[in-house]
C-alpha cells in the first residue's frame, strides 16, 4: 500500500469553493423569496363571516353574477334544528344528520309549529342556511334572514345561533 501523502486533506466529507456556496444560497433565498411570494398572493383571507365576492362574466356583453365566498368552515357554524310538528324525535334526526355533514350542531329541541319548514340565518350565513335546506331536502327559498342579534320566537338560545333550522311537515 502507498504512503499518504501528507499534503492531501484529511476528512471524507467533500466541500465546493465558497463562490460556488454563495451562487447556490443565492438561488435557494431567491427561490425561497419567490414561492412565498406566490404564495402570499394566492391565498384566500380568513376569519370572520364576512362573504367576498366574486364577480363573473361568461362572455362578452352578458350578464354578471356575484357569487358570495365564504370564509367560515361549516365546522365553525352553529345550526339549531327545532321540531316544529308533532312528529317525536324529528328534530333529533335532522340535527344528527347535519352533524355527519360536517356542521356544528346543537341540542335537538321542540320550536313553534310552522306550516311548512323555515331556515332562519343572521346576517353572513345566508351560503349555510341555503347550502343546509339542500341537505335537508327542502327549497332554498325556505331560508329567510333575521336581523342582528334578533330571536326566533319560541327557540331558546336562538340569538347566538347562527342557523337556525324549524322543521315543519313537509319534512315530518
Amino acid at each position: 500500500m502507498a504512503p499518504r501523502n501528507s499534503s492531501s486533506t484529511s476528512g471524507s466529507h467533500f466541500q465546493p469553493p465558497l463562490g460556488r456556496m454563495l451562487i447556490i444560497l443565492v438561488i435557494f433565498v431567491g427561490a425561497s423569496f419567490a414561492a412565498i411570494t406566490h404564495l402570499a398572493s394566492s391565498a384566500a383571507p380568513t376569519g370572520g363571516s364576512s362573504s367576498h365576492p366574486t364577480t363573473t362574466t361568461t362572455a362578452p356583453h352578458s350578464t354578471t353574477t356575484t357569487t358570495p365566498q365564504h370564509v367560515v368552515p361549516k365546522a365553525q357554524v352553529h345550526v339549531q334544528v327545532a321540531n316544529g310538528t308533532t312528529v317525536a324525535g324529528l328534530a333529533g334526526n335532522y340535527t344528527h344528520q347535519l352533524l355527519t355533514l360536517g356542521w356544528d350542531t346543537l341540542p335537538a329541541l321542540n320550536g313553534p309549529q310552522v306550516g311548512a319548514t323555515i331556515i332562519y340565518y343572521h346576517p353572513g350565513y345566508q351560503w349555510a342556511a341555503v347550502s343546509i335546506a339542500g341537505s335537508i331536502g327542502v327549497a332554498s327559498t325556505a331560508a329567510q334572514a333575521l336581523a342582528p342579534a334578533a330571536a326566533v320566537p319560541s327557540v331558546t338560545g336562538s340569538t347566538g345561533d347562527n342557523v337556525i333550522v324549524v322543521l315543519g311537515p313537509d319534512l315530518g
